[in-house]
């Protein structure tokens, strides 16, 4: 699987006037690795079989929204490797792979292949790797959700709970979330995800199974703390592949309900409550899918092979294709090897790396107007009268529906290459519907609610956008660790707020809250998100003015000895 961390953009001119992408911190070049840079990279007049960077390559977002002429898919035998830095003689070797990447091995600049051979490559990677992964997030998703499938049942009263005693409970669970998740990330960048990520889905599958043995407010919010501990979020792919995992939680969720409709019919058996037993049968599941993990997900593209896969997924071949591609596309994936843990320096640059902070607080505040009607969906449903195994099917449609809006608007933003607009049809999509629920009656109509709620939960989900949004725009990979973990803290700060806005007093409309979500929505609209374009826009016109006034040999000179790293440098270019 390539390196895991997103591509990024940046406008830069090399000195034969190829545009390249990638950045990567200023590092001194040995002459060894400079004579293998003169021996093996192609210059622009002999690599005259590379794909340009700006030609236009076939999309299917492109065919479907028609965003300029389609043009045909190209010969599948003919060369499909793009021309990048490592072409350019005079700055590949500032942007060489250190020594200790472990797929140094595979790095080769001369190495060329078809279009076939690349397609085949990633549709290889999809089915061995990006499955898997998408098992084991929805996996997470699903003993994460199951709290608000018990609620359809009879769990609050059999605790002698409160819905306030519930909001407290999901404060608890994304504030242990919140405060795990750098910590998890750091972790993870030491011993590898290979590792790390089996070992979390099993301990949340523990966790969960103990939910089982519930017995009052104390114990239920010691497991909501410790489920919090489970989080192994990695933002590592493309926007489409990020919103397929995401597609993944969704459909996760149908079959949740599904089971969730099965399970709670157990209500009495060994005389426990159905909402006892959807704890423990949904926690064995994540179990199982946690084991297999362990089996299931190499270190690297070149560490495939283990005692129990004898011969790996990948040909010598195939694993070439995959570690030049992406080092083409980002040469900043060679900087650190797998196993190689942040330093605190590192650390404290990426923590301050203020040109983030924009994306954290869209994160903090962008997810807000349609968390607690989402939280509160059966405490809603049943409060109007539908009963327990109505509820949990009522709530597949907005699942369902939200599929296809999240993947239609992952699409839009590949087509139009834009995130700061595409990213605000989340709160644009919710605001109608809001207004609507505050101006219901006192006793609406069930199925009046009903289609409101389905409405406003089928909203396209930009969160992979804006995830993949963060890790574009910090740089480097060092920085991209911290910078997602920070994001998705700010993110999950939104649930801790989110989780005060629906109380006890204002039930059962919850006018209150409501007009609270309607407010934050207007916000976000007016002046967050065109707040946040302004801001990159105008960053970027500032180095523009440096950078495109400076000469090839002043570019050189500058790629040479800054000390600058990631997004502090002048060829960086901010996504918005």
């Amino acid at each position: 699987m390539a390196n895991p961390h997103l591509p990024y953009a940046i406008e830069a001119t090399t000195s034969s006037g190829v545009s390249v992408r990638g950045s990567r911190s200023s590092t001194s070049v040995d002459k060894a690795s400079i004579d293998k840079v003169s021996a093996s990279v192609h210059t622009e007049q002999v690599a005259f079989d590379l794909v340009e960077e700006d030609e236009e390559q076939f999309s299917w977002s492109k065919a479907v929204f028609g965003r300029r002429p389609l043009k045909p898919l190209p010969d599948p035998d003919a060369i499909g490797t793009k021309r990048s830095v490592f072409d350019d003689e005079h700055l590949a070797p500032h942007y060489w792979p250190k020594k200790d990447y472990e797929n140094i091995h595979r790095f080769d600049p001369a190495a060329r292949w078809t279009y076939r051979e690349e397609w085949a490559v990633v549709r290889k990677i999809d089915w061995k790797i990006m499955v898997m992964a998408a098992i084991a997030f929805s996996s997470l998703n699903l003993d994460r959700s199951n709290i608000n499938q018990a609620n359809s049942s009879t769990f609050l009263p059999d605790l002698g709970l409160t819905t306030d005693d519930f909001n407290l409970g999901n404060t608890v669970f994304r504030l242990s979330f919140l405060c795990a998740e750098l910590p998890s990330q750091l972790v993870s960048k030491r011993v590898g995800p290979d590792r790390w990520i089996p070992i979390q889905i099993c301990l949340w599958s523990i966790v969960t199974c103990c939910q089982f043995w519930l017995t009052g407010r104390t114990s239920f919010l010691t497991c909501r703390a410790l489920l919090g501990l489970g989080n192994f979020y990695t933002k590592t792919e493309l926007p489409i592949r990020m919103a397929l995992f995401w597609m993944s939680m969704n459909f996760c969720s149908i079959i949740a309900s599904f089971l969730a409709y099965g399970t709670l019919h157990l209500s009495g058996v060994a005389g426990q409550a159905g909402w006892r037993w959807l704890f423990m049968i949904e926690g064995l599941i994540t179990l199982i899918i946690g084991i297999t993990t362990f089996f299931n997900m190499p270190a690297s593209p070149t560490q495939t092979k283990t005692w129990f896969r004898p011969k790996g997924w990948f040909t010598e071949r195939e694993e070439v294709i995959m570690v030049n591609r992406v080092l083409r596309d980002d040469p900043s994936k060679g900087d650190m090897h797998n196993r190689e843990g942040l330093t605190l320096k590192r650390l404290w640059t990426a923590v301050c790396d203020y040109d983030l902070w924009p994306v954290y607080i869209l994160g903090l505040m962008f997810g807000i107007p349609n968390t607690p009607p989402s939280t509160y969906l059966t405490l809603l449903l049943r409060g109007v009268g539908f009963n327990t195994f109505q509820t949990n099917l009522l709530t597949i449609p907005s699942q369902a529906l939200g599929i296809i809006t999240m993947f239609v608007i992952t699409l839009v933003s590949e087509s139009v290459g834009e995130r700061t607009i595409v990213a605000m049809m989340e709160d644009l999509w919710t605001l109608p519907f809001l207004v609507a629920l505050y101006a219901l009656p006192a006793n609406p109509n069930p199925w009046l609610l009903f289609g409101l709620v389905t409405g406003l939960l089928s909203y396209p989900y930009t969160h992979p956008i804006q995830v993949a949004w963060c890790s574009r725009n910090s740089g480097a990979v060092a920085s991209r660790t911290v910078n997602a973990s920070l994001y998705n803290m700010f993110v999950q700060a939104s649930s801790i707020v989110s989780a005060q806005i629906y109380v006890a007093s204002d039930a059962p409309r919850y006018e209150r809250g409501n007009k609270i979500l309607i407010i934050i929505c207007c916000v976000n609209l007016i002046v967050l998100y065109p707040g946040t374009k302004a801001y990159y826009v105008w960053r970027n016109r500032q180095r523009a003015k440096i950078w495109d006034t400076m000469t090839a040999e002043e570019k050189a000179h500058y790629l040479s000895t800054t000390k600058d790293v990631g997004n502090r440098r002048l060829d960086f270019r901010f996504a918005h």
